[in-house]
């Protein structure tokens, strides 16, 4: 007999749409995958060298801190403050995890309890949601719309019953609508979390992807007092496998995560925290090269996304396009259903991220450009 909590959600949705692709794949149908975020590009080759160079070191086998490496977290905090403009204390203000996921269920465990609430952008990611339901919490929407850039609306967010409402869970850059942060918005957020005692936390693994500024919630002031933020290396670095995520927050807060992490794992590969700590350390011309390869995918799922009668910001950031489809006549799950059969093309549906998402599709961009063009032809001769 499982536990009742199953019965709260489903299985995520990627794992049943990848498995029906990869059964079309086996049958012979040359399905091209533009439904994941999950990059195709190599890591930099001294991440590489330091996970091989690693294997010689006396303690790699041997069972690591809970809080990561010393030299992992001094190079998170160097990365902040090289990039965000924020001095964190490595002792205690940052955390190293096993993705940013990981601290989405270690965040939740930490300050949540049965009948608690917890506020969830709508459209946004699936994770929040299944997340809150597993704890016997409960997930109350906000909704974030096109004519608001995306951002939450904080008038309606005054106006919500928000006893017992202990996490906002925000996302900017923005998953999947690629809305880039907004330091007003940030400014608001934080004023507005700290009058209503509510614990803030920005998931922001998408901030140099397609950015012009990479910028950070806790790097507005006052932020460290209500605010927490997840980062993540599987996007900006290519390293989605190796899982390698952190948390930010101040001293209390992240020893209350801890305390949760402490318990359900014993420490991170050393030769991972390694591979991490190269990675932090990349120049700026890695991302300048990353993004040289994202911007012409991007141009050719800009002419896909027209090919198929949807319209698209062409200032969004992010490893996803999102496009309002002009024509509703269909869902967006009975849209990207036909691509799939027709063409052999896999688009994610808006629906899967919420009511707010349907009538929008989400093509990424971690496909190479040479398959992009071959879905593009696929499509044209429909």
């Amino acid at each position: 007999m499982t536990a009742r909590r199953l019965n709260t959600v489903q299985e995520y949705y990627f794992s049943k749409k990848l498995r029906e692709v990869a059964s079309m794949v086996a049958e012979g149908k040359p399905v091209i995958n533009m439904g994941i975020g999950s990059p195709d590009l190599p890591a930099h080759p001294e991440v590489v060298a330091a996970l091989k160079e690693s294997f010689d070191h006396p303690k790699v086998h041997q069972y690591q801190s809970y809080q990561g490496l010393p030299d992992l977290r001094e190079a998170i905090a160097n990365f902040y403050q090289k990039h965000y403009q924020l001095s964190a204390n490595p002792k205690n203000e940052i955390l190293p995890l096993m993705g940013s996921k990981e601290g989405i269920m270690h965040i939740s465990m930490a300050f949540l309890n049965p009948g608690d609430k917890v506020l969830i952008p709508n459209p946004g990611y699936p994770t929040y949601q299944s997340v809150a339901l597993l704890l016997e919490a409960e997930p109350v929407f906000y909704n974030l719309k096109a004519t608001n850039d995306w951002q939450p609306d904080l008038e309606a967010l005054s106006q919500m019953d928000l006893n017992n409402v202990k996490i906002m869970w925000i996302n900017y850059p923005h998953m999947p609508t690629g809305a880039n942060a907004q330091k007003d918005t940030f400014k608001k957020l934080i004023a507005w979390a700290k009058e209503n005692d509510i614990l803030l936390v920005n998931d922001n693994p998408y901030s140099f992807v397609l950015t012009k500024q990479p910028q950070s919630l806790l790097s507005i002031t006052g932020a460290m007092e209500v605010g927490m933020e997840l980062n993540s290396l599987s996007k900006s670095f290519n390293m989605a496998g190796w899982r390698v995520g952190m948390v930010l927050g101040n001293k209390k807060n992240i020893a209350a995560v801890l305390k949760v992490k402490s318990n359900m794992d014993s420490g991170m590969f050393f030769g991972i925290q390694k591979g991490a700590i190269a990675a932090l350390n990349a120049k700026d011309s890695w991302f300048e090269e990353l993004n040289k390869v994202y911007i012409k995918r991007r141009k050719l799922v800009f002419k896909m996304a027209t090919l198929l009668g949807a319209d698209f910001d062409m200032n969004s950031s992010g490893l996803f396009v999102w496009a309002k489809l002009r024509n509703t006549s269909k869902t967006s799950v009975e849209f990207i259903e036909e691509i799939l059969q027709h063409h052999h093309v896999f688009i994610t549906p808006g629906s899967i991220f919420g009511s707010q998402g349907e009538g929008y599709i989400r093509f990424s961009l971690c496909v190479e450009a040479e398959l992009i063009r071959i879905a593009i032809a696929r499509i044209s001769k429909k």
